[in-house]
């Protein structure tokens, strides 16, 4: 059972049907996830014939890594590498100088450097394995080479394990209909990883854009008209704000209606120290009923002690502001109108962050994703950023006045 890989294997570790109508296996995951792991059993399946991976042996195989050197160190000789899983049958043979690793059954596999794409003319084969795809210098010359060598057999096939990087060759790959992608999490391998390498740097990144990517596998990119930035926010980062707070607000964007249809609830909280703000927590809520939402901000209001409830009484907020004031009479709740769209309401607040004026206490990558996708035209995948309403109208409680002038002129 030990050496059944069917049987070790996350689900997300396993290819697709081996009979599926796909030409490409995406396998896109954090630090430590498995990634080589997969990479290397599903080559020495093809190779030896595995019926649960291919009908007929694999007799012509191409390993691409960054550099030859990361074949060798990582995709053959490395611990999760193809000459350190168990043994079924007879090993395979290593010959580095020929660059070629070889089965008794004829099966061979030839290493390539994607620095070095032309070294791709001329081979031919019936699968290949590209180990971090989206770090290489010359994705796309590489990655084409590769295609036209794939030509043996009745379905060639390519492997890509990588920690996500958002170049276009990545992003194309994964929006094509004829790549299946799996994804990992550097946390669903625990059992295989370091504890200190757990507490230490998931502790750190976890929720950073660098973590969401390096950990989470998730392929994050910035939109180029967005009004902010993931550097700007990330730069702007704290624990934890650098003294007492002197005002605290948490705001509500509440739906316009109710129901599995409505918009989500916003309901962000900040606080201010002098000419500066921090963002303190993100409570929003999907679908909410209007008793949902209501307690959630009021707890919140208490948790951190606030001054003021901030609320949109737009579309109904009217509404949202009495059912608050009915929930609990004695908090003060302030109510805002909207008078110019989202995206014009918010450009002030962005400045705010170009100057390092707003900070992030902890990380908020449901409203990171937000700010980073808000274009003139909205969300790149429509719907209301409601969060980002909830962030704007705390922000401007405290720094800004109505008419989006800075309420503090001078730091």
């Amino acid at each position: 059972m030990a050496r059944d890989w069917l049987v070790q294997a996350r689900p997300d570790q396993l290819p697709p049907c081996r009979d599926g109508d796909w030409t490409t296996w995406a396998v896109i995951g954090g630090r430590g996830c498995g990634k080589t792991r997969t990479g290397a059993e599903w080559i020495d399946a093809l190779a030896r014939g595995d019926p649960a991976f291919t009908r007929a042996p694999v007799g012509r195989l191409a390993l691409v890594g960054e550099t030859y050197a990361d074949v060798r160190d990582v995709m053959v000789e490395g611990p999760s590498g193809l000459l350190a899983i168990p043994e079924r049958g007879r090993r395979p043979t290593w010959s580095p100088s020929r660059r070629r690793l070889a089965w008794a059954n004829g099966a061979v596999a030839l290493a390539f450097s994607a620095e070095e794409p032309d070294a791709l003319r001329g081979p031919q084969f019936g699968a290949a394995w590209c180990d971090e795809l989206a770090k290489w210098r010359h994705p796309e010359a590489a990655w084409d080479m590769l295609q036209f060598g794939l030509r043996l057999g009745i379905a060639p096939r390519s492997l890509v394990t990588t920690t996500p990087r958002p170049i276009p060759l990545l992003r194309r790959l994964i929006a094509d209909p004829r790549t299946v992608t799996s994804r990992a999490r550097t946390a669903d391998n625990a059992e295989h990883l370091a504890p200190a390498f757990l507490e230490a740097v998931v502790a750190r990144y976890a929720g950073t854009r660098l973590g969401r990517q390096e950990l989470d596998g998730e392929l994050i990119a910035d939109r180029a008209d967005a009004l902010w930035s993931r550097a700007v926010l990330e730069a702007g980062r704290l624990a934890a704000p650098p003294g007492a707070l002197g005002r605290i607000v948490v705001a509500v964007d509440p739906p316009a209606g109710s129901g599995a249809r409505s918009d989500a609830c916003g309901i962000v909280a900040a606080g201010r120290i002098g000419a500066r703000a921090y963002v303190l927590a993100d409570a929003s809520l999907p679908r909410a009923t209007p008793e949902a939402w209501a307690g959630t901000a009021l707890a919140l209001y208490h948790r951190l002690a606030a001054d003021a409830l901030v609320v949109e009484v737009n579309q109904g907020g009217e509404m949202a502001a009495a059912v608050l004031r009915q929930c609990d009479p004695a908090v003060p709740v302030t109510p805002v109108r909207a008078t110019r769209g989202k995206y014009l309401r918010a450009e002030p607040v962005s400045l705010l962050y170009a100057q390092g004026r707003v900070h992030h206490v902890g990380t908020f990558p449901a409203l990171e994703d937000e700010m980073c996708d808000l274009g003139p035209d909205g969300l790149s995948g429509g719907g209301s950023p409601d969060r980002l309403d909830a962030l704007v109208w705390a922000l401007t409680a405290l720094l800004l006045d109505g008419d989006g002038a800075p309420r503090i002129r001078r730091l």
